[in-house]
């Protein structure tokens, strides 16, 4: 019989993913395209289909199972007949089970034991594909002094930065005492624990902790697991504020001539199967804006004596979903018509939605525009998405009665909300960006020019 391994394809650029369901069974009879297993990143989820028809022999991961490389076998699959196999690079290869058992026996052959990952700490093996849930490892006392010695992966570093987090004085709880992402977790809590135990009374210069309330002694209650991509939002919310010296900067912008001109276009918009939306609009405007302005097109360097000035102008849209708040970005809004930025806005909100974003999608941005227009609301203050340093809020739009020098005429005004990183904009540069954007949303004939 022939037997196909499925494998884990490209992981668009994640550094981990989870399997969080497996729909299918051993004996169970699949179809082309079938869903197979249920991968989610800390941004989004994947499902990976059947590149052909068959029946499940062996299922080789498990629930909770973490994968942090490409080509993992997941599944061995009985091919039915002459069925389709999918010819994608990486993703399928054939091979008998007997082959499969050996490679597998030579692999466990190969796997370095810990204590030799620990005496030789300059040439440490890689980790293995696929981690299952970490357990708790022998309590070591951290030897390291140089941070290129430290067994972690990038996202790891990567986080570790960002959070101010010396690695050389974590602990690892994973496989050869790797570093794994809770290890980092672990140790700020036990640092914030630390700092509000010593503090007096609690109100020293540490938060003090909120206490916990027994909602039930009240009423009815229900306990609910937050999503990974809530808890990932709220974390990051938590950094930003605590981080970020926020000022926000308030204004209206007269949309009433663009408005008058996108409606203009419903007809084209129809032709060419593409909703256009105000989005578009600002979007391009931010990035001309930025251009204009480029202070509000840095990052502060984690030396914290260095700005990054980036030439390139990729913004990222918040987009609301079932999930929770996700953040994907338009790349090079700078070098493409209102028309094209519509179809990339249309295809990146329905990922969105539909949990279908990578992390490529969501990498890379300079700014960000918030818009609740569709909700309702006359303002509100977004959070620095770090390590930008703006975020744009848009309000809902409504008609108001504005004075022309002789009458009150009615027009079309559309709040917004510049919130900026003190850090590294001053008033005048969020100033200066802000009102040339109300410009450009005023007069749109600025966006050709």
């Amino acid at each position: 019989m022939a037997v196909e391994i499925v494998r884990v394809p490209d992981l668009g650029g994640a550094e981990e993913v989870e399997v969080i369901e497996i729909p299918v069974e051993v004996g169970d009879v699949i179809a082309l395209d079938d869903t197979l297993v249920v991968l989610e990143s800390d941004k989004a989820t994947m499902e990976l289909p059947a590149p052909c028809a068959g029946r499940i022999l062996k299922i080789l991961v498990n629930i909770g199972d973490k994968i942090t490389a490409e080509d993992v076998p997941l599944m061995e699959v009985e091919v039915s007949g002459e069925a389709e196999v999918s010819e994608v690079p990486g993703e399928i290869t054939t091979a008998s089970p007997a082959s499969q058992e050996t490679k597998s026996s030579e692999a466990k052959q190969s796997e370095a034991k810990p204590s030799e990952a620990k005496q030789s700490r300059g040439n440490l093996p890689s980790s293995p594909a696929v981690e299952s849930t970490p357990v708790e490892a022998e309590s070591i006392e951290p030897a390291l002094k140089d941070i290129a010695d430290v067994y972690a992966g990038p996202y790891v570093r990567r986080l570790a930065r960002e959070l101010g987090v010396d690695l050389t004085k974590v602990s690892g709880s994973g496989p050869r005492q790797r570093i794994l992402k809770q290890d980092i977790q672990n140790f700020i809590k036990q640092k914030i624990q630390t700092s509000v135990a010593s503090s007096s009374a609690g109100m020293g210069a540490a938060i003090p902790p909120v206490p916990d309330v027994d909602h039930a002694r009240f009423g009815d209650i229900e306990t609910r697991a937050m999503s990974k991509i809530a808890k990932l939002t709220a974390a990051n919310m938590h950094r930003s504020w605590l981080n970020v010296p926020h000022v926000t900067q308030f204004d209206d912008a007269d949309i009433s001539e663009l408005e008058e001109f996108r409606q203009s276009l419903k007809a084209e918009a129809e032709t060419r199967g593409v909703k256009i939306t105000p989005v578009p609009f600002l979007l391009k405007a931010c990035a001309l804006a930025l251009q204009h302005n480029p202070v509000l097109n840095r990052s502060l360097h984690s030396d914290g004596e260095s700005l990054i000035q980036k030439n390139y102008y990729h913004i990222g849209m918040a987009v609301d979903t079932p999930k929770g708040l996700m953040v994907p970005v338009i790349r090079d809004v700078d070098k493409k018509g209102i028309w094209e930025l519509a179809g990339d806005i249309a295809e990146l909100a329905a990922k969105a939605r539909a949990g279908k974003l990578t992390v490529n999608d969501m990498q890379g941005g300079c700014f960000t525009v918030s818009s609740l227009g569709a909700i309702g609301g006359r303002g509100f203050t977004p959070i620095v998405n770090t390590p930008e340093v703006a975020i744009l809020g848009v309000s809902k739009a409504a008609i108001q009665p504005v004075w022309n020098g002789s009458e009150f005429m009615p027009r079309k005004l559309l709040p917004l909300s510049l919130s900026y990183d003190h850090r590294a904009v001053n008033g005048g540069d969020a100033g200066r960006f802000l009102t040339q954007l109300v410009a450009l949303l005023s007069d749109i004939r600025g966006l050709v020019m």
